[in-house]
């Protein structure tokens, strides 16, 4: 090959497919080639938008559907916890109407009959006692309302409970009130 031939951007043959450089490439070809390009391009971006469309719709229909969940949830997440307090209501509405004719007996095995339906209504929905006598008082599961000397129980531990407290599936509702122990000075 010359210095010519070189220069032109002609390349030898050698058996082996021959490339033309660009210097040789017509103008017509070439625009028709960016026109192709161009063309290509735009259907992609046009499938690209249309798959974002699509996407975003997508998108906003789960949006709208959790947020009917949601909504749905707190409309009839008190049925079950309704369902099981109706025994309990029923009770005392029995006790209030038996009230005048009824001895202190039947009284009080009623009220403890009723207390069971509701603590079996409060088991079934997660809802527990906290009842730590005896236990190392723990300021985020108790409520210290007084210490009080002790001989006999560890200082810093819960001598009595005042007011029992209530977690729902490990979580808080109420601390428990208790009279927290010392040391005798």
């Amino acid at each position: 090959m010359s210095a010519n031939d070189s220069a032109r951007g002609v390349t030898a043959s050698t058996g082996a497919d021959t490339t033309v450089l660009p210097e040789s490439t017509s103008p017509e070809v070439e625009l028709e080639r960016l026109q192709q390009a161009l063309l290509e391009s735009e259907e992609r971006a046009r499938t690209h938008h249309e798959q974002y469309l699509r996407a975003a719709a997508e998108l906003e229909n789960v949006r709208k559907r959790a947020q009917r969940d949601i909504e749905a949830a707190n409309r009839y997440g008190l049925e079950k916890f309704a369902a099981d307090l109706l025994p309990v209501k029923d009770s005392l509405e029995l006790a209030v109407q038996n009230a005048p004719r009824a001895d202190v007996k039947s009284l009080r095995e009623g009220q403890e009959a009723t207390l069971q339906l509701l603590a079996r209504a409060l088991e079934k929905l997660g809802i527990t006692v906290i009842d730590p006598v005896g236990e190392p008082f723990d300021p985020a599961r108790h409520e210290a309302m007084m210490a009080q000397e002790s001989a006999t129980a560890e200082p810093n531990s819960v001598l009595q409970v005042i007011q029992p407290g209530y977690e729902l599936n490990g979580r808080l509702l109420r601390p428990a009130r208790v009279i927290v122990s010392r040391a005798p000075a």
